[in-house]
């Protein structure tokens, strides 16, 4: 009988917690735009628009770079270097008045988050023995909750004190950077692959067929979770909701989308990631529907079971690209998490003009069709074992 490793679950509790704060931070911006504008009658929402977007181009496009120099290296250093990098530029951007400088640490900051990621996922794929999927689901998912957590804690704090309280929010970052320099995993079990560039290209280009069907995916997923995000709360102020109960819908799918990304996790570990992924953006779009077309109670369960579904293949597409190149799992986590994501985020402004052309409920009836798109798309992606399937192999 073969040993299994052993799962680490205190080193992958540090970087869930890391992630956490990670993502907080990665919904920071957005928060201090309102203020900005408020502040200043020449900040237009173009500014915002540029500032959030320099901010999305370096954290995402630039992730498959970070991950490629990290499969090469096995560095840990970039981690903890990287969530205190973002802590500092984005503790500056309340305090700056110049334009200019204000999108130069926006950029900057992106750069923290885009070399955290595919290093600390590796990680959590090298500890999460043969469970990858579902702890990558909860590494995730932890993630998703900073994201939640940013406008509740940094916009009374902007309101109570102030944008110079942005110096303020470094303390976290440097609390998690000194958490992960003594915690996170050695570099003698990040064992870097110092495989030349040309073998790395050989390598996409043979799974390029796979990898191009799960970006794809991920892409349109991303276009679609963002689109939701972006519209729906328009969409229910359009409905005569109030603000309030606008904010409880999107953060009910919010959360039913964190608990499903781990049970989908924990579903693909069983029966196999393509089956997951595939089924999961097939079912989303007639639960979205069921949400549209009905009122009441029967309206918020179906929106929760959508979110759930639309999520839960969120860790599971992850571990397919790195099992797709597993000599690359940096690379692999890059491209998933932040070039494809990145791409899908940087689309929504197609739907945006869609709806300023045609209206937000046409609008958003081509949103809730993504997820189906997104579906159809995965039936390209090859059928692997479970992983389920492989350690009873093992034995």
């Amino acid at each position: 009988m073969n040993e299994q490793p052993r799962i680490q679950y205190s080193k992958i509790g540090v970087l869930s917690l890391a992630h956490m704060l990670n993502d907080l931070y990665s919904n920071y911006l957005p928060q201090l735009v309102p203020f900005l504008i408020i502040l200043s009658p020449n900040f237009t929402v173009t500014r915002a628009a540029i500032l959030v977007s320099a901010f999305t181009i370096t954290s995402s496009l630039v992730q498959p770079f970070f991950g490629y120099y990290l499969d090469r290296q096995g560095k840990r250093w970039l981690v903890y270097v990287g969530t205190l990098w973002m802590a500092i530029m984005l503790s500056f951007t309340g305090i700056t008045e110049s334009y200019v400088v204000l999108v130069t640490l926006a950029a900057l900051a992106g750069l923290g988050t885009a070399a955290f990621h595919p290093q600390a996922s590796t990680m959590i794929n090298i500890l999460s023995g043969d469970h990858k999927a579902v702890l990558l689901s909860a590494f995730i998912a932890f993630g998703n909750l900073g994201f939640a957590l940013s406008p509740l804690l940094l916009v009374p704090l902007f309101q109570t004190y102030g944008l110079h309280a942005s110096l303020v929010t470094v303390v976290p970052g440097v609390v998690v950077a000194i958490l992960l320099l003594l915690f996170a995993p050695r570099n003698n079990l990040l064992k870097g692959n110092a495989t030349p560039l040309s073998e790395v290209l050989n390598s996409l280009k043979s799974s390029s067929r796979e990898l191009s069907a799960i970006i794809g995916v991920v892409a349109i997923r991303s276009l679609a979770y963002t689109s939701m995000l972006t519209l729906l709360p328009l969409y229910f102020k359009l409905q005569n909701l109030s603000n309030i109960a606008a904010s409880h819908l999107v953060t009910i799918m919010l959360a039913a989308g964190a608990v499903g990304g781990v049970i989908g996790g924990f579903i693909s570990d069983y029966y196999g990631r393509k089956r997951l992924i595939v089924g999961s953006l097939l079912l989303a779009t007639p639960l979205f529907f069921g949400f549209l077309l009905t009122s009441g109670t029967l309206s918020t369960i179906f929106l929760a079971l959508a979110g759930a579904s639309l999520l839960s293949s969120f860790s599971v597409t992850v571990v397919a690209a790195q099992e797709t190149i597993p000599n690359n799992k940096a690379l692999a986590s890059g491209l998933v998490m932040g070039f494809a994501g990145g791409l899908g985020g940087l689309a929504v402004i197609f739907i945006g003009r869609i709806g300023d052309i045609w209206g937000l409920g046409p609008a958003v009836s081509i949103t809730f069709l993504l997820p189906l798109a997104a579906g159809v798309l995965g039936l390209f992606m090859k059928s692997h074992p479970s992983a389920r399937a492989e350690r009873l192999a093992a034995r």
